[in-house]
């Protein structure tokens, strides 16, 4: 049922709501509709919703009337989908909104272009719903169902209320704005995707990390039992230069997801995966406050200088540096996994980005085995 898809407010004018490109015969006042595709489990989406949109309903009443899709229901992702083909998009995440024959995307480009598009279209007299395939049947299926509906708590889904008109009125009456819930309650409920769903969400992409999840537990393994039993070594030559390269490399990966994550920009994906929606996920953000790209780059940016470190100085200075390198490398690694997990497991979409940058981390952990054993036994001679 589309019932579980809907969740922001849908607001009807008086005579109710008409199909896609059919204006109603009382143009007066002028009425803006669209629809905005978003995710519970999108923070861009939280932000548009909690901060973005209510002023506007505040400030345009009656005038503003929207309908939101949850694209974390089968039904909500087939018609976000159509939307996105009909766009001609190749990828698109959320919030997704359409207004007339024009979208917005991100949570950057609807706060700027919004508010302009509908004094444009108030001004032309108003434009209905969008001519999206099958969203006409959506708002006649919640015409039908309209009833009276108890305003949601904190933590459950539901449609926002409506509000109806007694029995035999002729003219039902929209909520009040001020009645809108704001922020909506539902962000952050469970994925409703089994596993299998999930998994087969993107395929391709998933099995890929999937492939690179079990690499990177099989490494993490043979790094234990290797520095057991490894004896310790300055890397030379190649091997040396490696772990500055690598990091160079991985500052620019990490680099590129902070300047995502930061500036709510859509992500260049490539051909494999959907980075968009594990970027625009909660998983994106560390304790929703730090995003993960800016962590990378922390963390490369000290690899590098605990390298130079290493290398420039001899003695407890230089063993430090080694051990630090090798603690940072541990840490990435298993942080690594435990991302890396989420994407096909709990999120359904892989970021290619995210997994170039788990296996640059790998390969840091594996050429810092040798130099952080060495320190260590120096560390342990000289304890003795």
């Amino acid at each position: 049922m589309f019932k579980a898809a809907l969740f922001l407010t849908l607001l009807l004018a008086a005579g109710g709501a008409h199909p896609a490109g059919i204006q109603p015969q009382d143009s007066e006042p002028a009425v803006v509709r669209a629809v905005l595709f978003y995710s519970p489990n999108c923070g861009h989406c939280a932000y548009v919703i909690n901060d973005v949109l209510p002023p506007l309903f505040e400030r345009y009443g009656d005038q503003l009337q929207m309908m939101g899709i949850n694209v974390s229901s089968p039904e909500g992702q087939t018609l976000f989908f159509t939307a996105v083909q009909m766009f001609n998009i190749e990828q698109a995440g959320v919030p997704f909104l359409v207004i007339g024959d024009t979208y917005l995307f991100g949570s950057v480009d609807i706060p700027e272009r919004f508010p302009g598009l509908i004094e444009y279209y108030l001004s032309q007299g108003g434009v209905d719903w969008p001519a999206i395939p099958g969203l006409a049947e959506v708002i006649a299926m919640e015409e039908e169902s309209q009833g009276a509906v108890p305003s949601p708590t904190a933590g459950q889904a539901g449609p926002a209320p409506v509000a109806v008109s007694p029995e035999g009125s002729e003219d039902p009456q929209p909520a009040p704005v001020s009645e809108t819930p704001a922020p909506f309650p539902i962000f952050g409920e469970e994925n409703p995707f089994s596993l299998q769903e999930r998994l087969a969400r993107d395929p391709v992409g998933n099995g890929l990390a999937i492939i690179v999840l079990l690499g990177m537990l099989v490494s993490l393994a043979v790094s234990g039992v290797r520095f057991s039993r490894i004896k310790g070594r300055k890397l030379q030559g190649t091997q040396a230069w490696a772990i500055p390269i690598l990091c160079v490399i991985g500052l620019g990966v990490a680099g590129y997801l902070a300047y995502v994550e930061t500036t709510h920009t859509e992500a260049v994906c490539g051909p494999v995966g959907d980075c968009n929606t594990v970027q625009q996920s909660k998983y994106a953000l560390l304790f929703g406050v730090l995003p993960i790209g800016v962590l990378g780059m922390a963390g490369y940016v000290l690899i590098l200088a605990a390298w130079a470190v290493e290398r420039s100085f001899r003695g407890v200075l230089s063993d430090y540096a080694a051990l630090a390198i090798l603690g940072m490398a541990i840490f990435g690694t298993v942080f690594s996994i435990y991302l890396t997990f989420l994407e096909p497991f709990v999120i359904g979409a892989t970021c290619a980005w995210c997994l170039t940058s788990a296996i640059i981390m790998t390969a840091l952990l594996l050429l810092s085995l040798a130099p952080g054993k060495r320190a260590l036994t120096r560390w342990n001679l000289k304890s003795s």
